[in-house]
Order: structure tokens, then C-alpha cells, then sequence
């Protein structure tokens, strides 16, 4: 709890330019500046790693900077479920053809490339087991791959074919450029995706802000696996520089309005290392976990996809008072279990 508050001051110092997010389209949960509402993506799980369904509002306690609030709603949006209803699209004249909701879960595969060997070692590890997890996918998922070295790339857009999804896992640990991207698939990465901007992002940090910036306008919370060794790695043992401060902060907000919650699987083959606190600081504000990989890696992959085969959409009209940043608390009222919820947001 210290290390989570100790961020949220870090990130709320931080005044970053604001990123403009997309229009909000009316038939899905978006969170955008200066509107009523927070909707808040929630993972639940008892002890052994299972998620707990079928919760109602009163199972839930939810504080805004550090005062209760009701919930306005509570839905359980099982893996294999999509958030939105086709039946619940607009239609008309203005609208005769509406893009179809994402059929499943969305889920985005982040590879921070390094070939130090503390942690090619991992990456190696890391990415069988991204091959294993496939296996498990459900038809009506939809994954994408992107790599970071020296800069961002688009593997490959959301897709559900596991061989394109392979040779893409495998392209993620060599530094050479990626192919064109397929022809715009529904959802779509690529459609907003800035490759010129990704060509010039010199932080990891920056490069999650593109990636939350290309998932902002598909409707829907998104799980984002992160398979790195750490942030805030330009400043080295000083801490982080003032870009990397501001890139982290853009993301968050821009992660917040994309509704992604980031599971990080740290590949590092250490018992700890000193870029170990700012993985685990970004899973907890986002509303993830954070995974040691280097000892039981198909264990570690196994907890996200268990905890990710289910989720909560929680939504709360925004309480009165200031305008800025505000901190969120989510935890449970009658039952045992742990709760991963956005920790923030910002109006």
C-alpha cells in the first residue's frame, strides 16, 4: 500500500500535457475529461487464483480519495463474452453499417526486448510460455503483439490466428523491423496506430502511450501482458529523468481512457533487481499483477490467465468537488478475495 500511494504521488506531481482522448462512441463504457461517470475494469480472485463471478454492488467498497462512494453499476463480463451486445448497436439512417463490439477479450502481448543475458534468458523463457498461453485461447479472443527495443513496433494486429500470433512471439525478441501490418482487421491496432511516432519513442514509457493511444477508440476494457525488465531505465540509479516522468505520466492517462489493465511477467533472472519496483508500481495503479518469472514460469503465466478469464465492469458517477487527480480504492464488503482495480483517474 505504500509503494501504490507513494506512485499515485509520484503520478499526481507529475503534470504532464494532456492526451486528448478519442471521441467517446455512446454505445461503450469509455472514460474521457469531463465526464460524470468512472468506469473501472476489476479482477477478482480468491485465494487459489480463481476468479469469483456473479458479485453484485454490495459486494464492493469503492473510495474515491479516500471516501466512500455507491456504485452505479456492477456487470460480470465473463472471457468468452463480449462487453456490448450486437443488438445493442446504434442503427439508421447516419449509421446503416455500425462496427461490430470486439467478440471477446482483447488482449495485447508487450515484449520489452534486451539482450543482456540476465534477461534474453528470461525472454527466451517468457516467450515459449506466450506460445503455451496461446493454447488456451478461446475462439472468440483477439490478441496483438508489439515489441520495444529501441523502439516501438507492431508485431502483428489483433488477430485469433495462432500462427501469425507465433511467428510474431518469435519476431519479438530480435531487433529487426516488422512486417506491414495485415489489412485492417476489426478490432484494429494498426488503425491508430502513429508508426512514426513509435519509430522516434525513446522510452519504453512512451511506448505504452502510443499503445494505450491506438486502444483508446476500440470500446472495451483490454488486458495488457507485459513481459519486461523494468521502467524508468534512461535515469539509471539516479531514478528517472523528466522525460521518462512525463512519458509515464501521459501513459497512465491515456491507459486509463483505454481501460487497460497491465499484468506484468518480469523476465529478469534474478530473486530482485532494482528495476523490479517500478513493474510492480505499474500493474498495481493499472489494475494488474505482477509476476517473477525467472522460477515457475508456466505458473506465473497461468495466474494471469486465470485471473483474466473473467472481469467486472464497475461504474460510479464522480463525486463532487475539485477537478484533477483523484484515487481510487476497490476492495470487497462480504467476501474474501483479492480485487486488481485502476487505482486512479483523472478529470
Amino acid at each position: 500500500m505504500k509503494r501504490a500511494a507513494a506512485l499515485l504521488l509520484a503520478f499526481f506531481a507529475a503534470r504532464a500535457v494532456r492526451a486528448q482522448a478519442p471521441p467517446g462512441r455512446p454505445e461503450s463504457y469509455r472514460e474521457e475529461a469531463r465526464v460524470e461517470r468512472v468506469v473501472v475494469d476489476a479482477h477478482v480472485t480468491d485465494r487459489r487464483g480463481e476468479p469469483i463471478p456473479d458479485l453484485t454492488a454490495a459486494d464492493f467498497r469503492v473510495k474515491v480519495d479516500g471516501k466512500p462512494v455507491p456504485l452505479e453499476s456492477v456487470e460480470w463480463i465473463p472471457a468468452d463474452t463480449p462487453e456490448l451486445p450486437s443488438a445493442s448497436l446504434p442503427s439508421g439512417p447516419e449509421n446503416l453499417f455500425p462496427p461490430a463490439p470486439p467478440p471477446g477479450r482483447l488482449i495485447v502481448f508487450f515484449f520489452q526486448t534486451d539482450y543482456e543475458p540476465s534477461r534474453l534468458v528470461g525472454l527466451l523463457r517468457m516467450s515459449l510460455q506466450a506460445r503455451h498461453f496461446l493454447e488456451s485461447l478461446l475462439p472468440t479472443d483477439r490478441v496483438a503483439v508489439v515489441s520495444y527495443d529501441s523502439h516501438l513496433k507492431l508485431r502483428q494486429d489483433f488477430t485469433s490466428d495462432r500462427h501469425k500470433l507465433e511467428d510474431a512471439l518469435f519476431a519479438s525478441i530480435r531487433t529487426a523491423e516488422p512486417p506491414v501490418p495485415d489489412d485492417d482487421p476489426v478490432p484494429s491496432l494498426a488503425r491508430n496506430f502513429d508508426f512514426v511516432a513509435a519509430q522516434k519513442a525513446s522510452t519504453p514509457e512512451r511506448g505504452l502511450f502510443l499503445v494505450a493511444r491506438a486502444l483508446a477508440p476500440i470500446p472495451g476494457g483490454k488486458s495488457l501482458l507485459f513481459f519486461g525488465w523494468g521502467l524508468g531505465t534512461v535515469g539509471g540509479l539516479v531514478g528517472p529523468n523528466a522525460t521518462e516522468q512525463r512519458d509515464f505520466s501521459r501513459a497512465l492517462r491515456l491507459l486509463a481512457a483505454a481501460r487497460v489493465n497491465i499484468f506484468t511477467l518480469d523476465v529478469t533472472n534474478a530473486d530482485y533487481h532494482s528495476l523490479e519496483t517500478s513493474l510492480r508500481n505499474v500493474s498495481d495503479l493499472t489494475g494488474g499483477t505482477y509476476q517473477k518469472t525467472h522460477i515457475f514460469p508456466g505458473a506465473a503465466l497461468d495466474r494471469v490467465r486465470r485471473a483474466i478469464a473473467g472481469r467486472y465492469v464497475l461504474v460510479f458517477v464522480k463525486p463532487p468537488g475539485k477537478r484533477g487527480e483523484h484515487s481510487i480504492e476497490v476492495s470487497l464488503a462480504r467476501h474474501k478475495g483479492e480485487v486488481n482495480a485502476r487505482r486512479y483517474y483523472d478529470d
